[in-house]
């Protein structure tokens, strides 16, 4: 009997591990649905456990044919993050070691610091300890951009928006900024900002920084798809070397990110190396990469690291890249479909 009631038990996780693989394809904006972009790998970890149940203790019809079933579920959960392991060739081209420490290079740190944490210490102490040449830190309020003031002795370039929404943004630059700017691109309480900046060998680029609404159950995912997509057509439209970085709250294997990269035509320097996961950093058992940094190939990758723990939930990243001639001869940025700007123009009228 006790035999039978695992079985019973297995089966149930499993069949709503099936209805979690199948809802995201749902073309749907609903919040609830759109949630199951982001643990893939979880579920599929869940997948191989309640497989290897089934196949221990329900040898009935029902039991193996959803045996069965979860195996495609797997198989599909695999795909949508293999792209995302070294399994593959790098999209993004690594430099030449050292490269990016000449004048065309640049190093970019970002970090959700959360709102509600006080510890603003280590912060200050990574940012001292990495010295990246531009730094974007999101969930900025106004206590946090008292906290950050010694950072102006080391940057003289500041945007600023501290908010108490969670949505206040601080971008720091030791590099000089052409025509900053903070925008409200669809939401009047979302900010995000915008900035040319001049590397020391003169040449130029622009600089996106984001962080737009998470699709939480019971809000829509509309306002933070057509973000990320106005920002991309915006990137391809001016055909200009551009980074988009920020905590996009999105997964990198999402069908959002996906387009924002075909619109865009930036590199994912994820892409054949790893995940880098970075929400949640105190749920070691719950994570999955929200925080990115997009650049077009008219760079090539330094380096792109996961930072230390900050008592954020999120960790930093950094990245460091470099301006050379040969990079887009190197290295092939996405295109778009006709299909692609289809779905990108519905997704700027569900968010309208």
């Amino acid at each position: 009997m006790a035999v039978t009631w695992v079985a019973i038990g297995l089966e149930a996780v499993g069949a709503l591990l099936v209805v979690a693989t199948l809802l995201p394809f749902i073309p749907s904006n609903s919040g609830f649905i759109r949630t199951f972009d982001f643990p893939r790998l979880q579920i599929a970890a869940l997948i191989v456990a309640v497989i290897l149940g089934l196949l221990i203790v329900a040898r009935d019809a029902t039991g193996l044919s959803l045996a069965a079933g979860l195996v495609a579920a797997l198989a599909y959960q695999v795909a949508c993050i293999y792209p995302f392991t070294r399994l593959v060739s790098p999209q993004a081209v690594a430099a030449e070691a050292g490269a990016c420490r000449s004048a065309a290079g640049v190093s970019i740190m970002i970090a959700n610091v959360l709102e509600s944490n006080r510890a603003t210490a280590p912060v200050l102490d990574l940012v001292a300890a990495q010295d990246p040449d531009l730094l974007l830190l999101v969930e900025t309020d106004a206590a946090w951009a008292e906290a950050l003031e010694p950072l102006k002795a080391r940057y003289p370039y500041v945007v600023a928006q501290p908010q108490d929404n969670t949505y206040g943004l601080m971008f720091y630059s030791k590099l000089p900024l052409t025509d900053p700017q903070v925008r409200f691109l669809l939401q009047d309480d979302v900010p995000s900002v915008r900035a040319g900046v001049t590397l020391r060998s003169g040449q130029t680029f622009t600089f996106f920084g984001v962080h737009p609404r998470p699709p939480h159950p019971g809000q829509s995912s509309a306002p933070r798809d057509a973000e990320l997509i106005l920002v991309a057509r915006e990137v391809k439209a001016e055909g200009r070397p551009a980074v988009v970085a920020g905590d996009l709250n999105d997964v990198a294997w999402s069908k959002t990110n996906d387009l924002f990269q075909n619109i865009s035509g930036l590199l994912d320097p994820r892409i054949g190396r790893g995940l880098y996961p970075t929400f949640n950093a105190k749920w070691p058992l719950l994570r999955w990469p929200l925080d990115h940094i997009f650049f077009s190939d008219d760079f090539l990758l330094g380096r792109i690291e996961r930072l230390p723990h900050i008592q954020s939930d999120h960790f930093p990243i950094l990245i460091s890249l470099c301006r050379t001639e040969a990079a887009p001869r190197l290295q092939d940025a996405p295109e778009a479909t006709a299909e692609d700007h289809r779905d990108a123009q519905e997704a700027v009228e569900a968010a309208r």
